[in-house]
């Protein structure tokens, strides 16, 4: 992808997402059918990017966030007024995987979405640094892989989209990072293999950025997607969806 999407970029992208690639088989129909596919973001401050946590309601702007759950939503919504497509964000800031798991029966299976997309992670390592979380990469990856576990069990039809957790090293990221934020990286795939998801690379897409102009322009603090670091993502999912 390019370091700038064009509008015509994001409505060719937005066509993709939202086509029958994106959709499970058992949803789409002809033209003109409303399949009223249900898909939901979790995860923490990257998927919460400032949502209105007091409106409900799936497709609204507010509840979406300003991040990529909306460049996502907004693009297929545009693409697709046909479907009766519905989006929901449930992601809240500062969670953990133990965090989700709290509130899963709630935020996720009560929602019961056909397409569910989780990014978790940056905080179940960076929480150690700075607030006293003792959570070591085994307990990660032990949490993840029974969460997936569990969502099989209560929606064995739900169709999983699980991104890598990714930083950029400037502003709060550091070599104190470094080696086991890359191994919790890892566990995220692993976790994602077992249970049959899709997995969607992030780091390596950052990294590539990056590396054609600075990290702050990407994530200013090494961990928060700027609006373009959100795009990126997106345009990623996207093409997970596809898959």
């Amino acid at each position: 992808m390019t370091d700038h999407l064009t509008r015509r970029d994001f409505v060719t992208a937005a066509s993709a997402l939202a086509s029958a690639a994106l959709l499970p088989a058992a949803a789409t129909g002809p033209a003109g059918s409303t399949d009223g596919t249900i898909v939901l973001f979790q995860g923490d401050s990257i998927t919460d990017a400032g949502r209105d946590r007091g409106v409900a309601d799936p497709n609204s702007a507010g509840a979406l966030g300003s991040g990529y759950p909306l460049l996502v939503a907004s693009a297929a919504l545009a693409a697709h007024p046909d479907r009766g497509l519905r989006f929901y964000n449930r992601g809240i800031s500062g969670n953990k995987v133990p965090d989700l798991a709290a509130r899963w029966a709630t935020d996720t299976v009560a929602l019961a979405p056909d397409v569910l997309s989780i990014l978790i992670g940056v905080n179940d390592f960076w929480h150690k640094l700075d607030h006293g979380y003792t959570g070591t990469v085994e307990d990660y990856e032990r949490q993840y892989a029974a969460l997936l576990e569990e969502t099989r069990r209560a929606l064995p039809r739900v169709r999983l989209i699980v991104l890598e957790p990714f930083v950029l090293r400037c502003g709060a990221v550091d070599d104190r990072w470094f080696p086991e934020f890359d191994q919790r990286r890892a566990a995220a795939e692993l976790v994602a293999r077992r249970a049959g998801a899709a997995f969607v690379p992030l780091q390596r897409v950052f990294n590539d950025l990056a590396g054609r102009g600075t990290p702050q322009y990407w994530a200013a603090d090494g961990v928060h997607p700027t609006p373009a670091g959100h795009a990126a993502i997106a345009e990623q999912w996207r093409r997970a969806a596809k898959l």
